[in-house]
């Protein structure tokens, strides 16, 4: 049994406590420049492709585990089903599990083993509204129309994630290796809604290195400065009064209006704003019905920007337009923060040595239904016909990106915990480059055979890595030399959201009672079928033939 043969191995690493003590280990670099290039350790190369071997023996359970999370389909803060089964797992395997994080009720962190390096490994589980979508269907087609998705394929970090750890606890229980594993979830990571917290009730205190998961199109990390935005999210509550929207209109006070004009006069502002910024919003209460004078409205930003800084001046223009707006209307405002996130700075030192692993490790063989799926996709997207990523990426990163370089991007609160704790992302590929983002497109393969080549791949470069930084001390030291005397030399961390802001743990609610009733209905069942698309009685793939012109929609 492979078990048995990695028990056997012979070990190097001295019991003593500490990790610097191992015989034969390449000694620490003098500089954090190049800490891949230290010279091959054999009882460190003996051990990564051990936990390679670990993560392919798991290979069944990521899928099952992936599509299983896909079934659920719980947007921000209701992720109840995935956090249970999640937890589940890592409780069956011996963790603990600390929960309700930082009062967020779907929110935990896991710890398993004793002493250092403390290595967190994290990624989102949360989907976005209105992306409900069949897998491996390459066409708009609804598991239930109106219902939400993982259309950004949140579905798989977490599974990829977990069966990494587990992989690298085999191998540390077998080779007595110390050093202590954290797993958490990134709760309502759509909503921007809860990283700033975690970090602000101490969970990363202890933590040495975080690595983080998102879901991507290829294999790739960076390093620096990141070319996304930071933000902060708020709410503005208008009260007026209401009265006869008929009979004496001249009565009421509306809200409606207070919303309606902060939002003309925020659209004419926006020609006078940096090129950099993005701001956009919804109106979660445009009040009652016509002919009641709206006694209470209300809008929802995000306003995005490059830094700190910029951030807080956009805020306080939203500030200032929603004053305007309760003058021009004798009406009230009240504000509430509903999520932030600070741009992201990702570690020089832990990047290289993961895409070293990402190297070693390269990119799944794709099948040919794989890549017809994929084409089909970007067919059906009017996108470039290109399939699916074949080529590893070169490692890219930059200390500071100019500001004038940027022109406004996406938003992620991992920001938060990196400019807390030396932090790296692995984008994995497990979806199609076609999809807009945040749409049903982004769904489609998420519980195909993309997807689960795309985990199973991504686990064994996040499992070379934590054996890198078990194994090799000094790349600690040097990840945190770059966090201390680069990153935050002349840039510290200053949360957005203020001391009385709490986490929005009411949002989505409502939508989830309307829609999970519906939804169990299709929860994945691995008793009875081997994967979803098997439950679901979808042919992989199902596209459109070739020889017919795309139907409108």
């Amino acid at each position: 049994m492979r078990a048995s043969r990695l028990f056997t191995l012979a070990l190097a690493v001295a019991l003593t406590g500490s990790l610097s003590a191992a015989p034969g280990q390449a000694p620490a670099q003098a500089s954090a420049q190049a800490p891949a290039a230290a010279a091959p350790n054999p009882t460190t190369e003996r051990y990564k492709r051990d936990v390679g071997l670990e993560v392919d023996g798991m290979k069944e359970n990521l899928q099952q585990w992936n599509d299983m999370v896909f079934s659920f389909a719980e947007p921000g803060f209701q992720e109840f089903e995935t956090s249970k089964f999640l937890t589940g797992i890592l409780r069956q395997n011996g963790f603990s599990i600390q929960e309700n994080l930082a009062g967020v009720p779907t929110a935990w962190m896991a710890s398993w083993g004793s002493g250092k390096p403390v290595i967190a490994l994290g990624s989102d589980i949360d989907d976005i509204p209105q992306a409900s979508q069949k897998p491996g269907v390459a066409w708009h087609e609804p598991i239930i129309e109106g219902a939400p998705g993982h259309g950004e394929g949140h579905n798989s970090g977490m599974p990829m994630q977990i069966a990494a750890a587990l992989a690298v606890k085999k191998i540390m229980e077998q080779q007595h290796l110390q050093g202590t594993l954290k797993l958490w979830p990134g709760v309502a990571e759509e909503l921007l809604g809860t990283k700033a917290y975690y970090v602000r009730a101490g969970a990363f205190k202890d933590v040495d290195i975080c690595i983080f998961a998102h879901v991507g199109a290829g294999m790739q990390t960076s390093w620096g400065d990141s070319s996304n935005n930071g933000l902060v999210s708020v709410e503005y509550d208008f009260k007026g009064e209401s009265a006869h929207a008929a009979g004496a209109p001249w009565r009421g006070r509306s809200a409606l209006d207070a919303v309606e004009l902060m939002d003309i006069g925020w659209n004419f502002r926006r020609e006078h704003l940096r090129l950099q910024q993005r701001s956009h919003y919804v109106i979660p209460n445009g009040g009652d019905q016509p002919n009641v004078v709206p006694p209470n409205a209300a809008v929802w930003y995000y306003f995005r920007e490059t830094g700190y800084d910029e951030i807080k001046k956009l805020w306080d223009i939203g500030n200032n337009m929603a004053k305007g707006a309760t003058l021009m209307t004798d009406t009230e405002v009240s504000m509430r923060v509903l999520g932030s996130a600070w741009p992201g700075h990702f570690n020089k030192t832990i990047a290289e040595v993961m895409h070293a692993n990402i190297e070693k490790v390269g990119l799944p063989v794709w099948s040919e239904a794989d890549q017809t799926l994929a084409k089909a996709l970007q067919h059906e997207m009017k996108v470039p016909e290109t399939g699916l990523a074949t080529k590893i990426q070169p490692l890219r990163g930059r200390e500071v990106i100019p500001d004038e370089e940027k022109r406004g991007g996406g938003s992620d609160d991992i920001g938060d915990i990196a400019w807390n704790v030396p932090t790296v992302t692995l984008n994995y590929p497990s979806n199609i480059q076609a999809g807009p983002g945040h749409n049903w497109a982004n769904a489609i393969s998420m519980a195909t055979p993309i997807a689960h080549k795309g985990i199973q791949y991504g686990s064994k470069v996040v499992a070379l890595t934590v054996i890198d930084l078990l194994t090799r001390p000094e790349l600690v030291t040097q990840a945190w030399d770059y966090f201390k005397n680069v990153q935050t030399k002349d840039r510290k961390y200053v949360p957005l959201m203020r001391p009385e802001d709490t986490p929005a743990i009411w949002l989505n609610k409502e939508r989830m009672e309307k829609y999970r009733p519906e939804m169990k209905k299709y929860y994945y069942d691995p008793s009875k079928y081997k994967t979803y698309l098997e439950q679901l009685g979808i042919k992989y793939p199902t596209v459109r033939p070739v020889t017919t012109s795309q139907p409108g929609k």
